[in-house]
């Protein structure tokens, strides 16, 4: 079985605007809204793949009823903490020009509650997969992540980390089976700038000296760079399309590598599965869907 953790899932609500004035009425010219959390949209591609999977994490409230109704879908199976207080977060995205974000804090996460997480954290056994992705509630312990790993650390589980800054470098020590950095955060990590493939290799494989196995690098406009656990490098393009969201597109770009490599534990078609998936969602207003992966797939054949 495959596990995405979410610990602060949301409902993005998505407004654009002709025009925005601060201190007066503004209207909207149209507005969407997405279930979200980086876990959740690992769920869903993973769903669209035809690969079940369990999600946890956290809801509460009338908006975490609908996070977890939205997940009702082939494959998936919902198993969150209901937190007694609070409300999953709604996060305001106001499209005009530029994108203005604001995101809520969400609820605050008792000790009872983490304490159920872990016991499911627990029931995760030899052959699973666990991914756990994106930042921590500040009402959370900041080393959430270490505790996860430090109970599975003697079972053979494929643990998958998609973070930043400290809760990615301190994972390291557990050996994760992969982590996707972008270039942005290899530049954070070493503190210098990651411009060339050259450097982005080199830094890749500094983190596989501190304990990665498999290092995936999304970038951007010029596609994605994985150095496997043999120390062999792969590397792919992009299809150029027109790109409508960014959202979720690292997101789905990790399901696609997780679900090519339980397909056919082949790494050269898991980058091609997990970039077709994260081109995917750049297409397209919401995540990716599985016609148009399929159709992605077929144009990195007919170039490869």
């Amino acid at each position: 079985m495959i596990y995405t953790v979410t610990l602060n899932p949301s409902i993005d609500y998505v407004v654009h605007m002709e025009s925005l004035v601060a201190g007066i009425t503004n209207r909207t010219t149209r507005e969407e809204y997405y279930y979200g959390g980086k876990g959740i949209n690992v769920s869903n591609v993973l769903s669209e793949l035809g690969l079940e999977n369990t999600a946890l994490g956290f809801v509460a409230g009338f908006t975490g009823e609908a996070i977890e109704k939205s997940l009702v879908k082939p494959g998936i199976h919902p198993d969150f903490i209901h937190l007694k207080e609070g409300l999953s977060r709604i996060n305001v995205k106001i499209k005009h020009n530029d994108e203005t974000e604001i995101n809520g804090q969400g609820p605050r996460i008792d000790e009872e509650s983490l304490e159920k997480l872990m016991k499911k954290i627990d029931d995760i056994t030899d052959g699973d997969t666990l991914i756990i992705s994106g930042s921590v509630p500040n009402t959370m312990p900041n080393d959430i992540y270490e505790r996860f790993l430090e109970r599975l650390k003697d079972k053979d589980i494929r643990i998958v980390v998609d973070a930043t800054g400290k809760l990615l470098v301190n994972s390291l020590k557990y050996h994760p089976f992969l982590i996707k950095p972008n270039r942005q955060e290899l530049s954070e990590l070493f503190e210098t700038t990651v411009k060339s493939a050259e450097d982005t290799e080199k830094y890749a494989r500094k983190l596989q000296e501190m304990g990665a196995q498999n290092v995936l690098v999304s970038l951007g406009g010029e596609g994605a760079l994985l150095v496997d656990e043999f120390g062999k490098v792969h590397t792919l393009g992009i299809i150029s399309r027109n790109v409508v969201n960014t959202v979720g597109s690292g997101d789905s770009m990790v399901a696609g590598f997780v679900a090519g490599y339980e397909l056919k534990k082949d790494y050269a078609y898991a980058l091609k599965l997990g970039s077709a998936c994260g081109n995917a969602t750049a297409f397209l207003p919401g995540l990716a869907t599985r016609a148009l992966i399929d159709e992605l797939m077929e144009v990195y054949s007919e170039e490869s």
